[in-house]
Formats: structure tokens, sequence, C-alpha cells
């Protein structure tokens, strides 16, 4: 019990007693008080653990769902809730997947466990970073009002809280922002295949649900944010999601990972057009560069659709953008060319441009839009600290749903010619013709008749040995009234194929000579 009481005792003293932390927040925060609030929940609709212990083989007890702990940053109430400390944060860590222990025993794991966070530090600069204030206190009084709302996806197999600097920055600006722990599939451990990947998507898309029930949350107005792994699953979420109205990725591994983007197969330029914020670490030499990790392979480089700030920050490596593990808790053999003054006057501008990217783009401020388009060296940033490639978007992407969206602006008897444009456009746009077929004969189910039938004869006119094609033009020009028209689609149907009983019933039907 003693030993329990030390551990405890180094977590919460207090900062003024110890070194300073290595640490420096340089922006100050927003109008707004921030509160946090952790919710230990399930995804019932997912399992998680086996009927057995993988390590142990022993019978696992208790619930099997899949458990999200859910850390939420909010617009607070001044004044109200407790404050935290960064070991209060780091503590959270051991129960990330694990909520059924008593109140003691969750003690003891997490003294354990925040003493285990900093081994590696001198004992009072470990000290000085787990008594390090924080800005949120916990389970404050939420402010009134709704805000938009920012999902954040951790990196590969880290905690919820890995960037509580940056949440907390962002909720004293006016955003509401959950994020959840970086879990396996089955496991603790995340895998660095589709199938990992694609359970982190779950879980975004399960806080995504989560926060409609929010009273403080805009729902219309959401982003996802994600570091390294979490910053391919982010962009993987706003491909099959397009309720994501914008995406910042901390050096994500959407960059990184062009295998796993392929065998994703939805993940494509053209389903993404959220606007993105990539915030990129140094370029590494050609030498220490992945084969696999070119402009070729590159999904950045094949964006055209969506809006692309790319902001290479010189000071970090890749680890940096962790800030809770690879700065506040950083070894001091950790750092390289940039010592700790550095990082932290960086990360304030990869917070600067992170929360005028948000505000753009889903407060519509007219300000931070300037800003992003401002060049570096007028931004008041350091000198060879930042820079910045921007694309615009290349407008709508070529996809079935925009062609709809198009015929339904220029008329569904423009089919053909919309269709070649589309195609002039990317030459990869293709519409199957058994995929017309059904949504020409989804068009007449509803009554629509016009559209039907300028679905049905796009499908002829670029299949035009398809008897099928004809066959059901020819029913289409019927339902529509168009009695000539459709005598020639079903005779045209039978010299493609003459075994064709359907086209002659028909035309019999019609009062006329196959």
């Amino acid at each position: 019990m003693r030993l329990v009481l030390v551990l405890l005792a180094l977590v919460v003293a207090p900062s003024g007693a110890f070194a300073a932390s290595n640490f420096t927040r340089h922006n100050a925060p927003g109008p707004h008080a921030v509160g946090l609030r952790v919710v230990e929940q399930y995804d019932f609709s997912r399992g998680y653990r086996g009927e057995t212990d993988v390590e142990t083989g022993k019978p696992n007890a208790g619930e099997r769902a899949r458990p999200i702990q859910t850390l939420i940053w909010y617009p607070a109430a001044k004044g109200s809730g407790q404050g935290l400390t960064v070991g209060d944060y780091v503590k959270l860590g051991v129960t990330a997947d694990d909520f059924e222990h008593p109140a003691a025993e969750r003690a003891a794991m997490q003294a354990k466990f925040a003493t285990a966070a900093v081994v590696t530090l001198p004992p009072e600069r470990a000290k000085a970073e787990l008594a390090a204030p924080m800005l949120a206190r916990r389970d404050a009084a939420p402010a009134s009002g709704k805000f938009p709302v920012v999902i954040y996806a951790p990196s590969f197999n880290a905690e919820a809280y890995e960037n509580a600097d940056l949440c907390e920055y962002l909720a004293s600006q006016g955003y509401l922002v959950i994020a959840s722990p970086s879990l396996g599939q089955a496991s603790r451990g995340m895998t660095t295949d589709l199938e990992g990947v694609e359970t982190q998507v779950d879980d975004i898309e399960f806080l995504i649900g989560y926060a409609h029930g929010l009273p403080q949350a805009d729902v219309g107005r959401l982003a996802v944010a994600g570091y390294s792994w979490g910053g391919l699953a982010n962009a993987m979420a706003a491909a099959k999601d397009s309720r994501i109205r914008a995406l910042v990725t901390l050096d994500g591994s959407v960059r990184y990972w062009p295998n796993i983007v392929k065998q994703s197969q939805y993940l494509t330029p053209a389903r993404i057009t959220a606007p993105m914020l990539y915030m990129a670490a140094a370029p590494k030499s050609v030498e220490e560069t992945a084969a696999d990790v070119n402009r070729d392979q590159s999904f950045l480089a094949k964006m055209k659709y969506a809006d692309l700030y790319k902001v290479t920050v010189y000071p970090y490596v890749h680890a940096n953008f962790s800030v809770m593990f690879s700065q506040r808790l950083m070894p001091d053999s950790g750092y390289g060319a940039y010592d700790q003054g550095e990082l932290s006057v960086a990360n304030a501008w990869v917070e600067t441009y992170v929360r005028r990217f948000l505000d753009a783009y889903l407060k519509g401020d007219a300000a931070s839009r300037a800003f992003l388009e401002t060049p570096v060296a007028k931004t008041g940033a350091p000198r060879h600290l930042l820079a910045v490639d921007m694309t615009k978007s290349a407008g709508a992407p070529p996809t079935r749903a925009a062609f709809a969206a198009e015929l339904n602006r220029v008329g569904f008897d423009k089919a053909l010619a919309t269709y070649q444009g589309f195609k002039a456009r990317d030459p990869d746009f293709e519409i199957a013709e058994p995929e017309l077929n059904r949504w020409g004969y989804q068009r007449l189910a509803a009554g629509d008749t016009r559209m039907a039938v300028g679905v049905l004869k796009l499908a002829a006119d670029l299949h035009p040995d398809s008897w099928n094609a004809f066959d059901s033009l020819g029913e289409a020009y019927a339902a529509n009234g168009d009695k000539a028209l459709a005598i020639a689609a079903y005779r045209q149907s039978l010299v493609l194929n003459p075994k064709n009983a359907n086209g002659a019933a028909q035309l019999k039907a019609l009062g006329a000579e196959p």
C-alpha cells in the first residue's frame, strides 16, 4: 500500500515543487474554458474479446463487446470542474480497453502505468512532466451553444490523449473534440493491415454516431483529424462518409501505406472531396525513403477533387506530432537537431494552421481562408520553419453521384454528352451496362419515365451491340408514351438477338410486326 501511495503522489504532485516541463505552450487559449469528460462505453454491434484470452488461454470474463474509451473536450463554463495534469491523462492509458476494475485496484494500476511512462526521464524531470498543468478541467459544466465537431483518430496503437494539447486548444477555440484509443480488431494490439485500419475507421464512425447525442454537437459541421495511422483511417472514413467536411492529417499514413490504399479499393481521389490539411514532417533523404513511397504511389499527388494544403514542419520528425509522448515525455536523448524550445515553437504553428484550417472550412471564416493562402514569410512564422504547398480542387469528381447530379441540372436527355465529358476528365470513369440497366429500371419503378429513357438510351448508345440494352430502352419508351421509338428499339433488339421472345411479344402488343 505504501508503494501505491508514493506512486500516486508522483502523478499528482503540484508542478511548482519541481523543475519546469520541457514543453512550453506558446499559443494563448481561445475564448472558451475547456472541459474534459471521459466516457467508458461499448460498441455492442462489434465483438472484441474472444471466448478465451489470446495470451493466457483462460476463458474471458466480463463484457466482450468492443470497448470505446471516449474522451470529449468541450467549451466549458469558467471556474467549474477539477484541474488536470499530464499525469491525469497518462494514467487513463492503463484502462483504455478494460473498464472492469474496482476503484482501489484501478488506482494502483494507474499509478504504476504513469510511472512506467516516464521511466526513461531523469527523476526530477519525470516529476515535473507528470505534474505539469493542462488546460482542461475534468467534468466542467458545459458552455451553452452548439459547436463544430472534430473526431480525433490517434496513431498506431496509441492512446486517445496523445495530442491532448491540440484537442484542448481546439476546444478553447469553440470546437467539440472527441477521441478514442487506437485498438486492434480483437485485442489491444493494432495490426498493420487492412483489417486493422478499417477497425479504426469503424471507431471513427461510432464516435460520429455518439456525437449526435451530445447537446453541444453541431454534427452538420464535422471534421476528422488523425496522426500517422489515424491519418490513414480518417481519409478512409471520409471516402465512405460525405458528411465529413474537412480532414486534418498529421503526417498521416495515407501517404506512407499505398498498398493499403490500393487494397481498400474505395479510397480513391474521386471519393475524397473534403478539403485536407496535411501537416508533414521534414522530408527524408532518398536513401531513407521506402521504395514504395514516391510521387507515383503517393495518394496526395493523385488528389484532384479537394483543396489540399501541405504544410511541411522542418523541425519535426514523424514522432514529434505526438506532443504528449514525443515532446512532453520525450527523453533528453531523443532530441535531434532541434531542442525542446524549438519544438514547442513548431507545435504552436501546427496548432495555428489546424485551427485556421478548421475555422475556414467549418466556420466559413474568410480571414482564416486568407491566412491559409498567405505566403509563409508573411504569416509571422520564424524563417525556415515551414513550407506550404497548396493545390485547389478541380471541381466535382467524376462519380456516379456527381453524374446523376449533373444530369439533374442539364437534363437526362443529355446523358451521352455528359458521360463523354466526365470520361474526358477521367478516363477511368465508367458506369457498367448492368448498373445503367438497374438505374433505368429503378427510375421506371419510381414513375420517372423521362429519367429512365435518358439512362437506358445511354446504355444503348454505349453498348450498341447489346440486345438487352435496346429491349430495356423499348420498355422505357413505351412507358413514356413514345410508341414509334419503342417499336424501333424493340426491332433493333431483335436484330441483335432474333430469339428475344420478350421483344417479339412487346412488338405484337404495340401492334407492330417484328
